[in-house]
């Protein structure tokens, strides 16, 4: 019995170790930055970004990692100190439920192993949240809550139109004042059942992704093997998200999910990180029509900041794809969508969003172009939108 205690106290304590080991490593290894900071840029382009009132990003993966949001981090790409030093007003903080093993751009399983199952178990997570999709995504929804709420007065979670205004009144009193949304990055959180539409809405959840690399209860993912439409309970969960005011992100969806959510749709859509085929030919990236059928939806899309979405080198890549919206359908359904702490590789994290405005003004944008980049068509499209 001696040996059976001695063996299973070492067990424990070999899982404290590899609690406080194992997640920060992998998130090392998975979000690395290509330029480290600080980032120098020219006076113009500094002094551009320093009058910039409003700067919002569209997608950001760090509640998968476990890391504590109001300290500043020595791995990743984003925190609320590198938020602030970067002036960044607002992050969507999207949430990772599942993702399968050889994860690629090309063709995925659903019934691949999972890769954020044994990392769910390596941060010490609850039993309950081992094998449960839904219950990972409620917890990652509550941890930034949680996060948010330490930071008093200096944050906000937004959840509605009113608490988006709150946040711009909070600003021109406090500059350090910084917002927060949740989304879904695949609707397989949902475990096809419709009723968890509800139980996300509650905790804050305010946009979901039908699919992620794999096709699910929704349909096809771009990276799936099915290459199908909404199904019928896609179809209910659309309808449902648009009663409850919840965006729908067509990033990652197959092209018939988003001929058909756009056909569907009542409400306009997002698109949170994307490339645009005009500059990478990529099965992930948004074609010529589809842009201009966002467009018309009254939609907005995110440009991501990562090789796989926008080729190398990235920088001039990103600013291409920018550009290519613009000249395409007009500069106000353009933003920036990074993927920060999304298991990618990034050219810079927060702090060094200055060389995108930088490469903007190199590209002949104007300044009122470039305010709308960075931010005023967030600003915007959350005002009309948000309920």
């Amino acid at each position: 019995m001696k040996k059976i205690l001695i063996f299973l106290l070492s067990l424990f304590v070999i899982y404290l170790i590899g609690i406080n080991t194992v997640p920060s490593y992998i998130e090392a290894q998975r979000n690395p930055v290509k330029i480290p900071g600080p980032y120098v840029v020219s006076a113009e382009a500094q002094e551009l970004y320093d009058r910039l009132d409003f700067i919002a990003d569209l997608h950001c993966d760090a509640l998968l990692w476990g890391r504590d949001l109001t300290k500043r981090g020595d791995r990743g790409h984003v925190d609320f100190p590198r938020m602030r030093e970067g002036n960044v007003a607002l992050e969507m903080f999207t949430i990772v439920s599942k993702s399968p093993a050889g994860q690629n751009m090309q063709v995925n399983s659903s019934d691949a192993f999972d890769n954020i199952t044994p990392l769910t178990i390596a941060k010490g997570e609850s039993p309950s949240n081992w094998f449960s999709l839904i219950n990972r995504t409620l917890t990652q929804a509550r941890a930034l809550d949680g996060f948010i709420s330490k930071e008093g007065k200096n944050a906000i979670l937004i959840k509605t139109k009113a608490d988006f205004e709150k946040l711009l009144q909070m600003r021109e009193s406090n500059p350090k004042a910084i917002g927060g949304m949740l989304g879904i990055e695949g609707g397989h959180a949902l475990e096809g059942n419709i009723e968890n539409i509800d139980a996300v809405y509650e905790t804050g959840i305010r946009m979901i992704g039908p699919t992620h690399f794999f096709d699910n209860e929704f349909g096809g993912s771009a990276h799936g093997e099915s290459g199908q439409g909404l199904s019928e309970f896609g179809r209910a969960a659309i309808e449902r998200m648009n009663e409850l005011g919840i965006f729908i992100d067509l990033a990652h969806s197959s092209p018939a999910i988003v001929e058909d959510v756009l056909n569907l749709s009542n409400e306009p859509v997002m698109v949170s990180h994307t490339g645009v085929r005009a500059v990478l030919d990529s099965q992930r990236n948004l074609s010529d029509e589809q842009i201009q059928r966002i467009a018309k939806n009254g939609g907005i899309i995110g440009i991501a900041f990562f090789d796989m979405a926008v080729g190398t080198p990235e920088i001039p890549n990103i600013i291409a794809s920018i550009k290519h919206v613009r000249d395409l359908v007009g500069i106000e359904y353009v933003a920036l969508g990074s993927d920060y702490d999304g298991s990618v590789a990034v050219p810079f994290d927060i702090t060094g969003l200055p060389l995108i405005v930088e490469g903007l003004l190199e590209a002949g944008f104007s300044e009122s172009e470039i305010r709308a980049v960075m931010g005023e068509n967030v600003k915007q499209f959350f005002l009309k939108n948000l309920r």
